[in-house]
């Protein structure tokens, strides 16, 4: 045997000694502690042989219960007991359920100036408790920008329209899809070459036009062309003969609400969008005392311009084609001219079928003029003019916030927004002027910062929002001051910036000045959108701002209304609250998981991140009372 061998063999030996003595000494602690603790079995956390096993393993000696709660301040609550939440499928002929505009609850209302058109939402007790399922064939919508011009027919399945408007290029049905030439009741050359006429005789490539609002929208193909010259516009038109001409657009990626003129305010602040337009919307502008156009005052920015094309505009030449007579068509014109006049407005030029408007700066030279024009009225100083969530129409002239006499009439009343894209980080003229007195310009600016973080983080929780073109309808639910938003400015998305009637701040002019747009709600009630209008749904805190004010239930069921198959969502709030959200979507056919805060897991605030599985109605030839799962 080598010197190596007995080496070896002796460590073996060594080893040996060491692990047996390791043994017995086990052994001998182990016996000690049961001589010492007899009443406790070692198996009783395991064994469910006789009763609860914690029951079993709770007791030592001194028969005192273990305590493992953690003692500090404040308690955390009890656990939430799990229970299965299941929301059935509503009827097929609900695919494209609108709550706040239905037809048959609209036929209660007055008809005297289109009352029965606007919102008019269910009582709580008549609320669907359902899921508003999708067609059959339902299809992802094709990705932007190629979804401007194409939509899937089995998603709209209406072809009202392309009878309808067929001579005026609004959209065409080919095989199983729509496609939409661009073109409108007043521009058959497209919007392109309509938007490059306007482009002619104001300018709206410097970046001082950056929203804009169309009434009576269509399928939006004005809205969808601006986009391509940074000019973010909410379309809207009302639910009406026109079958499905907002779902078009937003099928198509294009911002869009179902909206009216009627009795009460649009659902948008004062002074917010750079230009207005309307292209034969068909809107009694000079009728009423000239009420709408007073509307259209109150939410254009100081020196923003009105558009008007279609009647009575050009009447000289096209009265005929309107099959109405001169003297009526001129005697439409001659009121909106007056009416404009009463504003303070400048005719800026008429020329051939377009006639442009503009909003004085301030409204110095206006005062002066309410001595000779008595009306309208400047409305009174205590009427909120960002108030606009059933908010009367009123028949006065919204007051242009002070300038200085000695001011020029070029000073914009207040404040001046940059041109985009510095608009959107630049400090907005309502939190310089101190008109928010809790945001200071510091804390504007530090919030920018934080949801650039907070957005950076939610793409690598949901990787599908990071993906360049999987969304582009996105809704954010509580905007407060648009950083959601701002943080996504690069990406191929839209995002609507909803600000609850019920949070603390009307923020919504801010967002606006930011040159972003976005919208009022309640949550309890539903949105003035089709059913699957948006990709993706942010929700910050929302379930802890309604948290006495309406069910968990109801808010989730809407999200869902809203939101496509495939669609994804994030939820910010408390965890306990996330806790009960995550078990209520289970009954939605949701998928996703809690994580924790971007600081960290000691945050109570967490995020649930979710999709929403794929279903739809049955086929045509399946059973009526069932719903189809497809993946």
């Amino acid at each position: 045997m080598n010197l190596f061998t007995r080496i070896s063999s002796r460590t073996k030996k060594s080893n040996l000694y060491y692990v047996t003595l390791v043994a017995l000494l086990c052994v001998g602690s182990y016996l000690l502690g049961v001589w010492r603790n007899p009443a406790v079995n070692p198996r009783a956390a395991f064994d469910d042989s006789d009763g609860a096993p914690c029951e079993k393993f709770s007791r030592s000696t001194s028969e005192k219960d273990l305590d493992f709660d953690a003692h500090h301040n404040p308690h955390d609550p009890p656990p939430v007991t799990e229970t299965a939440v299941s929301f059935p499928s509503c009827d097929a002929g609900l695919s494209e359920s609108t709550p706040c505009e239905d037809v048959k609850r609209s036929l209660k209302f007055s008809r005297e100036r289109l009352e029965y058109r606007q919102r008019h939402c269910p009582e709580r007790d008549e609320i669907l408790k359902c899921r508003i399922p999708a067609p059959y064939g339902y299809k992802t919508p094709f990705r932007w920008p190629e979804s401007r011009d194409v939509a899937w027919f089995a998603n709209v399945p209406h072809t009202e329209l392309t009878v309808e408007k067929k001579n005026q290029n609004w959209v065409r049905y080919e095989n199983d899809r729509f496609w939409f030439p661009g073109g409108g009741t007043m521009f058959p050359r497209g919007a392109d070459a309509y938007i490059d006429d306007i482009g002619r005789l104001i300018d709206l490539s410097d970046g001082s036009i950056r929203t804009a609002i169309d009434t009576g929208c269509g399928v939006a193909s004005f809205g969808a062309y601006l986009l391509s010259r940074n000019i973010t516009t909410m379309s809207f038109a009302p639910r009406d003969t026109h079958e499905a001409q907002v779902q078009f657009a937003l099928e198509r990626g294009v911002p869009a609400m179902i909206g009216i003129m009627a009795t009460i305010r649009l659902p948008y602040p004062s002074r917010a969008f750079d230009l207005a337009h309307c292209s034969r919307c068909l809107i009694p502008w000079g009728q009423n005392g000239g009420v709408y156009l007073m509307e259209v005052d109150r939410v254009l920015r100081p020196g923003g311009y009105w558009i008007l094309s279609g009647p009575p505009i050009n009447w000289q030449k096209r009265w005929k084609g309107w099959e109405r007579t001169m003297d009526d068509l001129n005697a439409e014109q001659t009121q909106i001219e007056q009416v404009a006049r009463n504003l303070c407005w400048k005719k800026v030029v008429q020329r051939d079928d377009l006639a442009i408007w503009q909003k004085p700066f301030n409204h110095i030279h206006c005062k002066k003029n309410r001595q000779v024009l008595k009306n309208p009225e400047f409305c009174r100083h205590d009427q909120d003019p960002d108030m606009a969530w059933y908010t009367k129409m009123d028949s006065c002239l919204t007051p242009l916030p002070e300038v200085d006499e000695g001011e020029d009439l070029k000073t914009v009343a207040g404040g001046k927004v940059e041109k985009w894209p510095a608009r959107l980080y630049a400090v907005p003229p309502r939190v310089n002027s101190g008109d928010l007195e809790e945001i200071t310009p510091e804390a504007f600016l530090e919030n920018t910062k934080l949801w650039k973080q907070r957005v950076s983080y939610y793409k690598k929780l949901d990787y599908q929002l990071g993906e360049t073109g999987r969304y582009r309808n996105l809704l954010d639910m509580n905007a407060y001051l648009g950083g959601f938003a701002a943080a996504l400015a690069d990406d191929p998305v839209w995002v609507m910036n909803v600000v609850p009637v019920e949070a603390k701040l009307n923020t919504l002019g801010v967002i606006y000045e930011r040159g972003l747009i976005g919208t009022y709600q309640n949550w309890c009630e539903a949105m003035s959108t089709y059913p699957r209008t948006y990709d993706f749904i942010h929700a910050d805190s929302v379930f802890t701002l309604y948290q006495d004010k309406c069910e968990p239930e109801a808010i989730l069921l809407e999200m869902d209304r809203i939101l496509r198959p495939g669609g994804g969502v994030i939820i910010r709030d408390d965890v306990d609250v996330l806790i009960k959200v995550k078990e209520l979507t289970k009954g939605l056919q949701w998928e996703g998981r809690i994580a924790d805060h971007e600081k960290g897991p000691h945050e109570r605030v967490k995020i649930y991140y979710a999709v929403k599985q794929y279903w739809t109605i049955p086929a045509p030839d399946e059973d009526k009372n069932h719903t189809s799962a497809l993946s």
